[in-house]
């Protein structure tokens, strides 16, 4: 490994302000802090990583600077803080994650969506609720939803804008409109698609996907179907738990088996 070069860095109060504007646009970003080095100046310098942009500023470590963005990367990729150590350059770096909330798109507005959009709520996700009924779609019944979208269910699932940060939902109030949502999102790069049933109807469903609709198999494999964990759920409010268990077994990189996994 090269020696460290010295690069001028950003001063401080404009990395900060740049952090601002990422916490304000709702854009995930890391901040990169040198606690740690064999050279006293660089303690303190600090840099800002984004997954889709170049850096802000310069940590001054010449070489080593590229590696380090991209450990740092990483750390926002797995939206956890972290600490870096660079043994041979007698380096070490903090990575502080600023990420986005995760966004919930509940498509339909029944019994289960009810307790779903609290619980997700309390998770401090971001909660959409999607159905074309005015009278299930209002804020009385869903007092802590960020957003109630009373319209068209699949144009308004189409419309909607959708990433790697969104988790969706599927309970609406018949299966084949479950299933026309369903292909509506089936390609994007969400986080997670869920989708009520039973496993003998999904697994009716996805075949026919797969004979008539010609969906690859590895697509249909992202969906967790029947939806939730193994916990016995049977009232509309436990189903709901054991589907915001899952949606947090996929978020946080957990270890439990979802019930789509033993189909």
């Amino acid at each position: 490994m090269g020696p460290l070069k010295s690069q001028t860095p950003l001063p401080s109060l404009a990395v900060l302000e740049a952090l601002e504007r990422a916490a304000a646009e709702n854009v995930p970003v890391a901040l990169v802090t040198v606690t740690d080095s064999a050279q006293s100046a660089l303690v303190g310098n600090r840099i800002l990583v984004w997954l889709d942009r170049d850096p802000a500023g310069a940590l001054g470590l010449g070489e080593l600077e590229a590696r380090v963005v991209e450990d740092a990367r990483a750390a926002l990729r797995r939206r956890r803080h972290a600490l870096l150590r660079y043994p041979d350059a007698g380096l070490e770096l903090f990575v502080e994650v600023q990420q986005r909330p995760p966004h919930l798109i509940i498509v339909g507005a029944g019994h289960i969506a009810q307790p779903l959009c609290r619980l997700a709520k309390i998770c401090d996700f971001r909660v959409t609720v999607i159905d074309d009924r005015t009278q299930f779609a209002n804020p009385d019944r869903f007092p802590d939803a960020d957003r109630i979208i009373a319209a068209d269910i699949r144009q308004t699932v189409r419309d909607m804008p959708m990433d790697q940060d969104t988790y969706v939902v599927l309970v609406t109030r018949g299966h084949s409109l479950d299933v026309e949502c369903l292909l509506e999102i089936i390609d994007r790069p969400l986080a997670y698609i869920g989708m009520i049933g039973s496993r003998r109807r999904i697994s009716a469903v996805f075949s026919l996907l797969t004979r008539e609709q010609g969906i690859p198999q590895e697509s249909l494999d992202r969906v967790h179907a029947p939806i939730g964990l193994p916990i016995g759920a049977e009232t509309p409010a436990e189903i709901a738990l054991c589907i915001m268990a899952e949606i947090i077994n996929v978020y946080r990189g957990g270890q439990a088996v979802s019930l789509s996994q033993l189909r």
